[in-house]
């Protein structure tokens, strides 16, 4: 996800040079457009760089403790790598960008409702929360009797 990731931002910046263009994919529906957010999802704590990558370092100390209580199950292993790839892939636009190149749009033109544009590591970010919380709901009475 990482590499899918650093690939699909590297041709968004080098071929929708410039920024808030849009080209549509499914007219009125799917867009590619090219967006700088500064903030978390949602732009959630936007122009808090230093913050948002310290968040980050604390969640990827959470992430490698997960993967060390559940190296057994290849499952969390899976659900883990996708957290991972998605964390570290905003994470190095952070980092050296200040900010993260988000370029998947989607939404109702016509009503003009366009959901937040995002990128791939948000989407590997949801797919690993979305399977985490399906393991920790599959075995959530396990570990009470243990």
């Amino acid at each position: 996800m990482l590499i899918l990731d650093w690939g699909t931002k590297w041709l968004v910046n080098t071929y929708i040079t410039q920024m808030t263009e849009v080209i549509p994919i499914i007219p009125g529906f799917f867009n590619l457009r090219h967006d700088r957010n500064t903030g978390a999802a949602f732009g959630v704590l936007a122009g808090h760089r230093f913050l948002l990558i310290l968040i980050t370092i604390i969640a990827l100390v959470f992430i490698f403790a997960y993967y060390l209580r559940f190296r057994e199950s290849r499952w969390m292993q899976v659900s883990l790598g996708f957290l991972l790839g998605g964390a570290i892939g905003n994470f190095i636009d952070r980092l050296y960008l200040g900010e993260v190149i988000d370029f998947l749009q989607f939404g109702i033109a016509s009503q003009g409702l366009f959901w937040p544009t995002f990128n791939v590591a948000d989407i590997s970010v949801c797919i690993g929360a979305g399977m985490l919380i399906v393991y920790l709901f599959r075995n959530r009475n396990q570990d009470q009797h243990t």
